[in-house]
């Protein structure tokens, strides 16, 4: 029997920059995370897959309209359609809860909306999906106790998976490397119990794959983060972005992940650009932006308080008119100023 194959995505954050209804028109970042979904979701489509994960932050935040939950879904309900179930797990972004539920409504869309396993056949494979909605109270200390209360020692597969959104300790974000290692909202690598496959997770925007405890340890079962499929802040200007696929074989100790591996997506460079206060002019500006990449996504910051007849140039139309239309440009609060804050 070959193995089960899943695809793991996360932290998609569809809505992100997406008015409904634009007051002004120039080059959104909404697009780009919807048109990378579309792409993480193409080998489930081709039927490549054999089940498909997301690990949570589907939207961008838990208040939207019903428009955008029907269109976030509708891939999902389509690769659902086709014969792959779909795993979801609200995250912290939803507030641990999917708005307009029915609209996701599928008998092969489950929604981890509460602490519960999931049972599914897939590819002649009897598969246990364990998880919950993303905890923001304590869930250190009571994450053992979710665990228990989704029900998965009563289901013997042979193949299980824990599908979460937190954080495990051990992950790393940041263009420094930042590891989490204690807090209320940092789950403990050796709590995560023997039993399962791997655990499936979303929230660290970074990929990445944790095997071993902060005191080296290995842990009963390898944490997986595909992270987000976009670069959603300057942090992870420096990170590819994509989305995983899992190879798991059945075992009577719950299953073994035999391999992984990540897809790259593209992903729009990002870029911080300087210029002094007492040489901004439209020339010296456009002259600057026309030196990086017009697709790029770029924060400006003018170092110092530039002249009253100077300052017209920042001004949104402007700034508009001088960059083009292919970038996305923003402009920082002034590093003087913050200094002086």
């Amino acid at each position: 029997m070959h193995p089960l194959r899943v695809l793991l995505v996360a932290d998609t954050h569809l809505g992100f920059d997406l008015p409904l209804r634009p007051r002004v028109e120039r080059r959104r970042r909404g697009p780009d995370f919807f048109a990378n979904f579309e792409r993480a979701l193409a080998p489930a489509r081709r039927g490549e897959v054999d089940l498909v994960v997301h690990g949570g932050d589907l939207l961008f935040r838990s208040r939207v309209r019903r428009e955008l939950v029907y269109r976030a879904f509708e891939p999902l309900i389509e690769v659902a359609g086709g014969g792959t179930p779909v795993i979801v797990v609200p995250g912290n972004h939803e507030r641990s809860a999917i708005p307009f539920p029915l609209l996701a409504a599928h008998r092969r869309v489950h929604i981890l909306d509460r602490p519960r396993t999931v049972l599914l056949r897939a590819s002649g494979h009897h598969v246990a999906v364990a998880g919950f909605p993303f905890q923001r109270e304590d869930v250190r200390a009571r994450f053992p106790q979710l665990v228990e209360a989704t029900g998965w020692r009563a289901q013997p597969t042979a193949i299980r998976l824990l599908c979460l959104h937190q954080t495990v300790a051990g992950a790393r974000v940041g263009p420094t490397g930042y590891t989490f290692r204690r807090g209320a909202d940092v789950v403990r690598g050796r709590d995560i119990p023997a039993g399962f496959a791997a655990v499936l997770a979303g929230h660290i925007h970074r990929r990445q794959v944790l095997t071993a405890d902060l005191d080296g340890r290995p842990l009963a079962a390898p944490v997986l983060y595909p992270g987000s499929i976009e670069r959603t802040s300057a942090a992870e200007r420096h990170e590819s972005k994509g989305y995983m696929t899992l190879d798991l074989h059945p075992n009577d100790a719950g299953g073994r992940l035999a391999g992984w591996a990540f897809h790259e997506l593209p992903s729009r460079p990002m870029i911080d650009l300087e210029i002094p206060a007492d040489e901004l002019s439209c020339l010296s500006l456009r002259r600057l932006l026309a030196s990086v990449d017009p697709d790029a996504v770029v924060r400006l910051e003018v170092l110092g308080d530039p002249e009253p007849r100077a300052a017209g140039i920042l001004r949104a139309e402007s700034l508009r008119a001088l960059a083009p239309t292919t970038m996305t440009l923003t402009l920082r609060r002034s590093r003087r100023a913050r200094d002086a804050s």
